[in-house]
């Protein structure tokens, strides 16, 4: 069973704790994690792209030169696809891009996210993430004191307004709970910091 350090906000260890060898140390599936990211990408798809065929572009009903004797090509309006300002040719419209996977796979590339993260050490346990008022300086320190200074997603085991508002504002920091987590935003992280009360709920859910 995997055992890791559980540091305080500033740094400082205060314990260790010991992580699921179901979740934290399985060799990591990337077909699994590979089907998940590309699932979560289309379903955060907007689809509202929009062009307008040769039935929805506004004029052209007469016909621009009689069919003989012109010498031009013959042509029945103006806003077929060849003209300019013509309709599109299969014209995308808006459609949903959202697609299910099955619910083993998705359980299996969140075990994967995160044995890979602790493979790499890029795992940090932090006792206890609150503050006592709305203080980004305060949330850049702890990011430095344990070393996640650059990317880094923290994982909240509810949501603490003054943490969320105090980290939304520190470029490539992003904040989660531990209901909402999701395979890319653990695998886009460089650092993946969880409360150590989130570490229980983990495992409950996906042991």
């Amino acid at each position: 069973m995997p055992e890791i350090k559980v540091l305080d906000m500033s740094g400082q260890e205060v314990g260790t704790v010991n992580l699921s060898d179901e979740i934290f140390g399985i060799v990591p599936n990337k077909a699994a994690v590979h089907d998940v990211v590309v699932n979560h990408l289309a379903n955060k798809r907007q689809g509202t792209q929009s062009a307008l065929t040769r039935s929805e572009v506004s004029g052209g009903g007469r016909k621009p030169w009689r069919q003989k004797g012109t010498g031009h090509a013959r042509q029945g309006s103006i806003r077929a696809p060849q003209w300019r300002h013509g309709g599109i040719v299969f014209a995308p419209k808006p459609r949903s891009y959202r697609y299910t996977i099955n619910r083993k796979v998705r359980r299996l590339a969140m075990k994967s996210a995160f044995s890979s993260k602790f493979g790499e050490n890029q795992i940090i346990v932090v006792d206890n993430i609150s503050l006592e008022e709305y203080k980004t300086k305060h949330i850049c320190n702890m990011l430095k004191a344990i070393g996640a200074e650059n990317k880094a997603l923290i994982v909240l085991h509810e949501i603490n307004d003054k943490v969320i508002k105090s980290s939304r504002n520190i470029e490539g920091v992003k904040t989660s709970q531990v209901n909402t987590l999701n395979v890319y935003d653990i695998l886009n992280a460089g650092k993946l910091i969880i409360a150590k009360d989130c570490i229980d709920k983990i495992e409950e859910v996906y042991a």
